[in-house]
C-alpha cells in the first residue's frame, strides 16, 4: 500500500525566519531524516512549581474560576510570570505554545483590572483563531467578575466591532490589521490602553506585521505594563523589545523544538495519486482526529471536496473563508463532529486543540519551524501523538 521509512536520525538544526510579504520564496530543501523521529519515552512532567493557585495573590473569584477550568497547579511560564506580572514588572515570555502562557497573562491582569476599573489592557494575537481563542479563555476566566473585552478581528463585521467598542469593556482582543483600521478611523484609540500585550510576537512578525506593530506601539502612553511573548526572539523581535519595554524581566521556559510526544515518520507515494495514499491512511483503525496541513488556500479547498465526496466526515480552515466559516470548523473539530481538519498555517500556531491523534503534511511547509509548529498540534499534554508527511 505504501512505504514508510523507519531510519531514526538527530534532527538538524532549524532553518531561518520565514515571510509572508515580500519576494517569493524558494521552497525549504530537506533532509528526510529531518522527518523521522521516534516519540521519546512519555514522563511526567518534572517540573515542581514554587507557587500554587491558591497562593497567588489574586482574587477569590478568579481562584473559583481556576478550579472550575480544572487547572491543578501552574504550569512553569504561569509559575513564573504570575508573580512578576502581579508586581507590575515589563515581562519577556519565551515559552513553547501550550505551554499555558495565555493564562499566565490573562490571570494578573484581570486581577489587575478588579483592583483598579480604570485599566485598560488591549492584547494583540497574530490570527484571527488565535485572538478568539483568547477573548474564550478571557471569559472563563472573568466569569461573575463584570468584566468585560471586545474583540476586534478581520472577517468579522467592523460595525458590530464599532458598536460594542461602545459600550462597556476593560479589554480589547484584536488582530494587527484590524486594530490599525479601527484606531484610522478613530473608533479605538491606544492611547488610552495602560497594559498591553502582544502575543506569538514571531508569528506576527513572519506574516508581515511588524509595521503594523510598530504603529501600535508608537500611539501607546509611556505609562504602561507591557508584555511580550513569542516563542522564539528574532533580530526584529530584539528591535521591538527595545522599543516597547522598560527593564524587562525575561523569563524563558522554552524547551526544545521538536515534540517529544510526537512519533514522526514519512510516506512515500511510490508514483501513485497523493490523495490515494491519503485515503489509505486515514481508513486506518487509530486516525480519530486528524489534523491535515495544506500550503495553498485553493489546495485545501479541493482536497476537502475530495475527502467529503468520499465519506469523510471534514472541515476547512484557510484565509478565503470567511471567520464565521472558519471558526464554525474549528468549533466542529474541538467538539469533534467531523474527524478531520484541513488547514494551511493559520492552524500551525497557538490553538489549543485536545486529542489531534495525527498530523499529516498533505505538503510540506516553507521552513522547518514551521514543520515543526504544525506537528505541535498533536502530542500534547503528555499523550503520544503522529506526524505523517506524505513525500512524492
Amino acid at each position: 500500500m505504501f512505504h514508510r521509512s523507519r531510519t531514526n536520525r538527530p534532527f538538524s538544526r532549524p532553518f531561518g525566519q520565514r515571510r509572508f510579504s515580500g519576494p517569493s520564496r524558494k521552497r525549504w530543501q530537506f533532509d528526510m531524516s529531518m522527518l523521522v523521529k521516534k516519540a521519546e519515552n512519555i514522563v511526567e512532567d518534572s517540573y515542581q512549581p514554587k507557587n500554587t493557585f491558591d497562593n497567588f495573590l489574586i482574587n477569590q473569584t478568579i481562584k473559583q474560576n481556576i478550579k472550575t477550568l480544572g487547572y491543578s497547579r501552574p504550569t512553569p511560564i504561569q509559575d513564573q510570570a504570575i508573580p512578576e506580572l502581579l508586581k507590575g514588572h515589563d515581562v519577556v515570555g519565551i515559552a513553547n505554545t501550550g505551554t499555558g502562557k495565555t493564562a499566565a497573562f490573562l490571570i494578573p491582569l484581570l486581577n489587575k483590572i478588579i483592583l483598579d476599573n480604570s485599566q485598560k489592557v488591549l492584547i494583540v494575537a497574530p490570527t484571527r483563531e488565535l485572538a478568539v481563542q483568547i477573548e474564550d479563555d478571557f471569559k472563563a476566566l472573568a466569569r461573575n467578575t463584570q468584566i468585560f473585552s471586545v474583540l476586534c478581528i478581520g472577517g468579522a463585521s467592523i460595525h458590530k466591532q464599532i458598536y460594542a467598542l461602545r459600550r462597556n469593556h476593560n479589554v480589547v482582543i484584536g488582530t494587527p490589521g484590524r486594530l490599525k483600521d479601527l484606531n484610522m478611523q478613530r473608533k479605538l484609540n491606544f492611547a488610552l490602553f495602560n497594559n498591553i500585550v502582544l502575543d506569538e510576537v514571531d508569528r506576527m512578525l513572519d506574516m508581515g506585521f511588524i509595521n503594523d506593530v510598530k504603529l501600535i506601539i508608537s500611539h501607546l502612553p509611556n505609562a504602561r505594563q507591557s508584555l511580550f511573548f513569542s516563542a522564539t526572539i528574532s533580530k526584529d523581535a530584539q528591535g521591538i523589545i527595545h522599543t516597547f519595554l522598560k527593564n524587562p524581566l525575561t523569563i524563558s521556559v522554552k524547551t526544545q523544538d521538536t515534540a517529544v510526544n510526537v512519533d514522526q515518520d514519512v510516506v512515500k507515494t511510490n508514483g501513485r495519486l497523493k490523495i490515494d495514499v491519503l485515503h489509505d491512511l486515514l481508513i486506518q483503525k487509530g486516525f480519530d482526529k486528524v489534523l491535515l496541513f495544506g500550503r495553498t488556500k485553493w489546495g485545501i479547498e479541493k482536497l476537502a471536496k475530495q475527502l467529503s465526496f468520499k465519506g469523510f466526515k471534514v472541515a476547512a480552515i484557510h484565509g478565503n473563508k470567511r471567520q464565521n466559516q472558519r471558526q464554525r470548523a474549528l468549533d466542529a473539530f474541538k467538539q469533534n463532529k467531523v474527524n478531520i481538519l484541513l488547514a494551511t498555517d493559520i492552524a500551525s500556531r497557538g490553538l489549543d486543540i485536545n486529542n489531534v491523534t495525527h498530523v499529516i503534511n498533505y505538503d510540506l511547509p516553507e521552513s522547518y519551524e514551521d514543520y515543526i509548529h504544525r506537528i505541535g498540534r498533536t502530542g500534547r499534554a503528555n499523550k503520544k501523538g503522529v506526524a505523517l508527511s506524505l513525500i512524492d
